[in-house]
């Protein structure tokens, strides 16, 4: 049954993750930055100035909702997102593209975080615009939304709109299980008795308890956790990468020289053949970019969109730095750390450790921290998935209530729960292929609806432009449904 299923998805990962929709994800980066100009670039001083900035000048960003609200802030709407997008994709991730793609591969991260931080912002605005309140007062928002009330709004679309729709959810209810859940948790009990000797049914069972203390008392108090977690664990993460990167610094240009000669198979790929070698490169960087940051999935935006933010472009702009921060700062980093460390052949590209995964970086950092190197990225792999376990238990949560109704999602927080000890105590090598496929059919239908909704996207970026930057007064473009563009025009302000 196993060697059945393990076929079946090699062939379905094998289209799924194909020409097509390489070019179908790093085509829509492209559509959507055309369309903005260039909007990550043009306006890098004034979108970094109102996320990064705006976490230490605007008290509005930090400050928590009321209890009787049931958003959240804008920066724990950012911290959970983060949550879920750093994890084992910015440490076993990297390393996994460098064996099998080589320091090219890293160019091409690059490539696939630039064009995706407008794939994020694009999510991010339509999941504003066309969010909702469920009957418990949350917003509800995301890609099934804008696929249902947006693509379905079309002519003689309706029905392609709302059969979309499910299929996206229900690609992100298996996914969350997969790359939300059993595999991030598989990493942590592996990394933990291979560190400390703990044994992997002890980790399950602590993180399962700790799990549950969080996930069921619901997106509030999610936020809550994540917004002291992501920082802290991001922090000290980069601290100790840096040390090492500034360690070896001489090292900086062989390595940005092997990076790039490995993109366009200047020298190939482990000594291989050059096409083979530009082929992997591609592969695999685009592959664990999308994995590391996960724009064009449309799951963060099911985050972003319980944000108290009113205005879509807000909102936009903390997705773009969430692109920025995970993959352009934090894989690279790791990244630079690696191949800085001498475990990597920058000539050929080779790996030269028979180390994989996790264990390459926690060697990488070994050669600078020696035994406390290895200990340190466990530390750090605990911290990074279980964040991405809780950040995608939001995910899979909205995904579940979209499906059968907001009253019914406690049934799926305590099954989520139950999974972890599964993934403590399992072999899980199918488990990551699995959550490959997932990821990238997730990313089909959301990628659809962000390219054919991609005019309305312009239309609120330039409505905002006009009117924040240069200053033109007219109407704000703030939701899809009159009744919640009048309720949030009232009391917009500056901060929103």
């Amino acid at each position: 049954m196993i060697e059945m299923i393990t076929n079946i998805n090699g062939k379905i990962n094998g289209f799924v993750w194909g020409l097509p929709m390489l070019v179908l994800l790093v085509g829509t980066g492209i559509l959507m930055t055309i369309l903005t100009k260039v909007f990550q670039l043009s306006h890098f001083g004034y979108w970094m100035k109102h996320t990064l900035g705006s976490i230490f000048t605007d008290r509005h960003i930090t400050k928590h909702t009321a209890s009787h609200d049931k958003s959240i802030s804008q920066f724990q709407s950012l911290c959970t997102a983060l949550a879920a997008t750093i994890g084992t994709g910015n440490i076993v991730g990297v390393a996994s593209a460098l064996i099998a793609g080589g320091p090219g591969a890293i160019f091409w991260m690059w490539i696939v975080a630039f064009f995706g931080m407008m794939t994020n912002y694009s999510e991010n605005v339509l999941g504003i615009y066309y969010r909702r309140k469920n009957a418990k007062g949350e917003w509800s928002g995301g890609a099934m939304y804008y696929l249902r009330d947006g693509l379905g709004s079309k002519k003689g679309m309706k029905q392609v709109g709302a059969v979309l729709a499910v299929l996206f959810s229900l690609f992100c209810l298996l996914a969350s299980f997969g790359i939300g859940n059993m595999s991030q948790i598989n990493s942590i009990a592996g990394n933990m008795k291979a560190a400390f000797g703990i044994p992997n049914i002890i980790t399950g069972i602590v993180l399962m308890i700790l799990a549950a203390l969080v996930i069921l008392g619901g997106i509030k108090r999610i936020a809550s956790v994540t917004e002291k977690l992501v920082p802290f664990m991001a922090i000290i993460y980069i601290i100790g990468a840096l040390i090492v990167c500034i360690i070896n610094i001489d090292q900086f240009g062989a390595v940005f020289g092997a990076i790039f000669k490995g993109a366009f198979a200047m020298k190939a790929v482990g000594g291989g053949i050059v096409g083979s070698g530009v082929k992997m490169a591609v592969t695999w960087g685009m592959k664990r970019g999308v994995f590391s940051n996960e724009a064009g999935l449309g799951s963060s935006v099911m985050v972003h969109s319980s944000s108290n933010v009113k205005e879509p472009v807000r909102q936009g702009m903390w997705g773009i730095f969430e692109v920025f921060a995970d993959t352009i700062v934090v894989c690279s980093l790791t990244a630079f750390t690696v191949l800085s460390s001498g475990l990597v052949d920058l000539e050929t590209g080779a790996v030269v450790s028979s180390s994989a995964g996790s264990a390459l970086v926690g060697e990488a950092f070994g050669t600078v921290f020696g035994s406390a190197g290895p200990a340190f990225i466990a530390l750090a792999i605990l911290l990074f998935a279980f964040s991405t376990v809780l950040g995608w238990s939001h995910y899979g949560t909205k995904a579940f209530e979209y499906l059968f109704g907001s009253n019914a999602t406690i049934i799926y927080r305590v099954i989520f729960i139950v999974f972890i000890l599964g993934g403590a105590t399992m072999s899980l090598d199918l488990a990551w292929d699995l959550s490959d496929t997932f990821n990238g059919l997730m990313a089909i239908p959301n990628l659809i609806g962000v390219i054919t909704l991609s005019p309305i996207v312009m239309r609120i970026t330039k409505n905002y432009v006009d009117r924040k930057i240069k200053g033109v007064k007219e109407r704000p473009m703030l939701s899809a449904f009159p009744e919640i563009q009048r309720e949030q025009e009232q009391g917009l302000d500056g901060s929103d």
